[in-house]
């Protein structure tokens, strides 16, 4: 899929600005409260590649009013631990931070996964080998994921993520990816 991640230009209101401020009056009843503020359309998808796997997938997990189960599995396949092959469910905040986030910078490119779900034992087993895996991470409660989005300057998202002040936002230049989480307000 090819796309670039665009700024947008500052004072000019494109077609796509106004319909998502259209669509966006019932956001505040929809989001959490700190995404609250961000015009979203009334069908949310999400497209995915996980980096160890090789799977992709793009799914509508929300549409007029309600979350769509059978899209929200598909996710968490995706997103489950690669090492263990254990499934949790990913938090529905998570994913609509990460659907505002992909809006933030004008992409429609799939999210490359790094880290979704991690199990209790993949997280231990990766805490061995290296001090910058938390002990009571995000990611063993579906609440965290470590990506990077193509054509997006890496900086860009790691800015617009910030900027949405929604959770956890951690910055890894040498690795190549941003971990982003909808825990406590904090950076790294």
């Amino acid at each position: 899929m090819k796309d670039s991640c665009r700024q947008r230009q500052s004072g000019r209101m494109s077609r796509r600005d106004v319909l998502r401020i259209g669509t966006g009056v019932v956001a505040g009843l929809i989001l959490p409260p700190v995404l609250a503020a961000v015009p979203v359309p009334a069908e949310r998808s999400l497209s995915f590649y996980n980096t160890h796997t090789g799977e992709s997938t793009t799914a509508v997990y929300w549409a007029g009013d309600s979350y769509i189960a059978s899209a929200l599995q598909e996710i968490n396949v995706i997103l489950r631990d690669h090492r263990s092959g254990d499934i949790h469910s990913m938090d529905k905040d998570l994913l609509n931070l990460l659907f505002v986030l992909r809006m933030q910078v004008d992409s429609s490119c799939a999210y490359q996964v790094i880290s979704g779900y991690r199990s209790p034992s993949t997280n231990a087993g990766l805490r061995k080998k290296s001090s910058g895996v938390a002990k009571h991470s995000f990611h063993m409660q579906g609440k965290a994921i470590d990506i990077r989005l193509p054509g997006c300057d890496l900086q860009h998202l790691h800015r617009a993520a910030l900027d949405l002040k929604a959770g956890g936002v951690g910055y890894y230049a040498a690795s190549d990816f941003i971990h982003v989480d909808v825990g406590p307000l904090r950076r790294w």
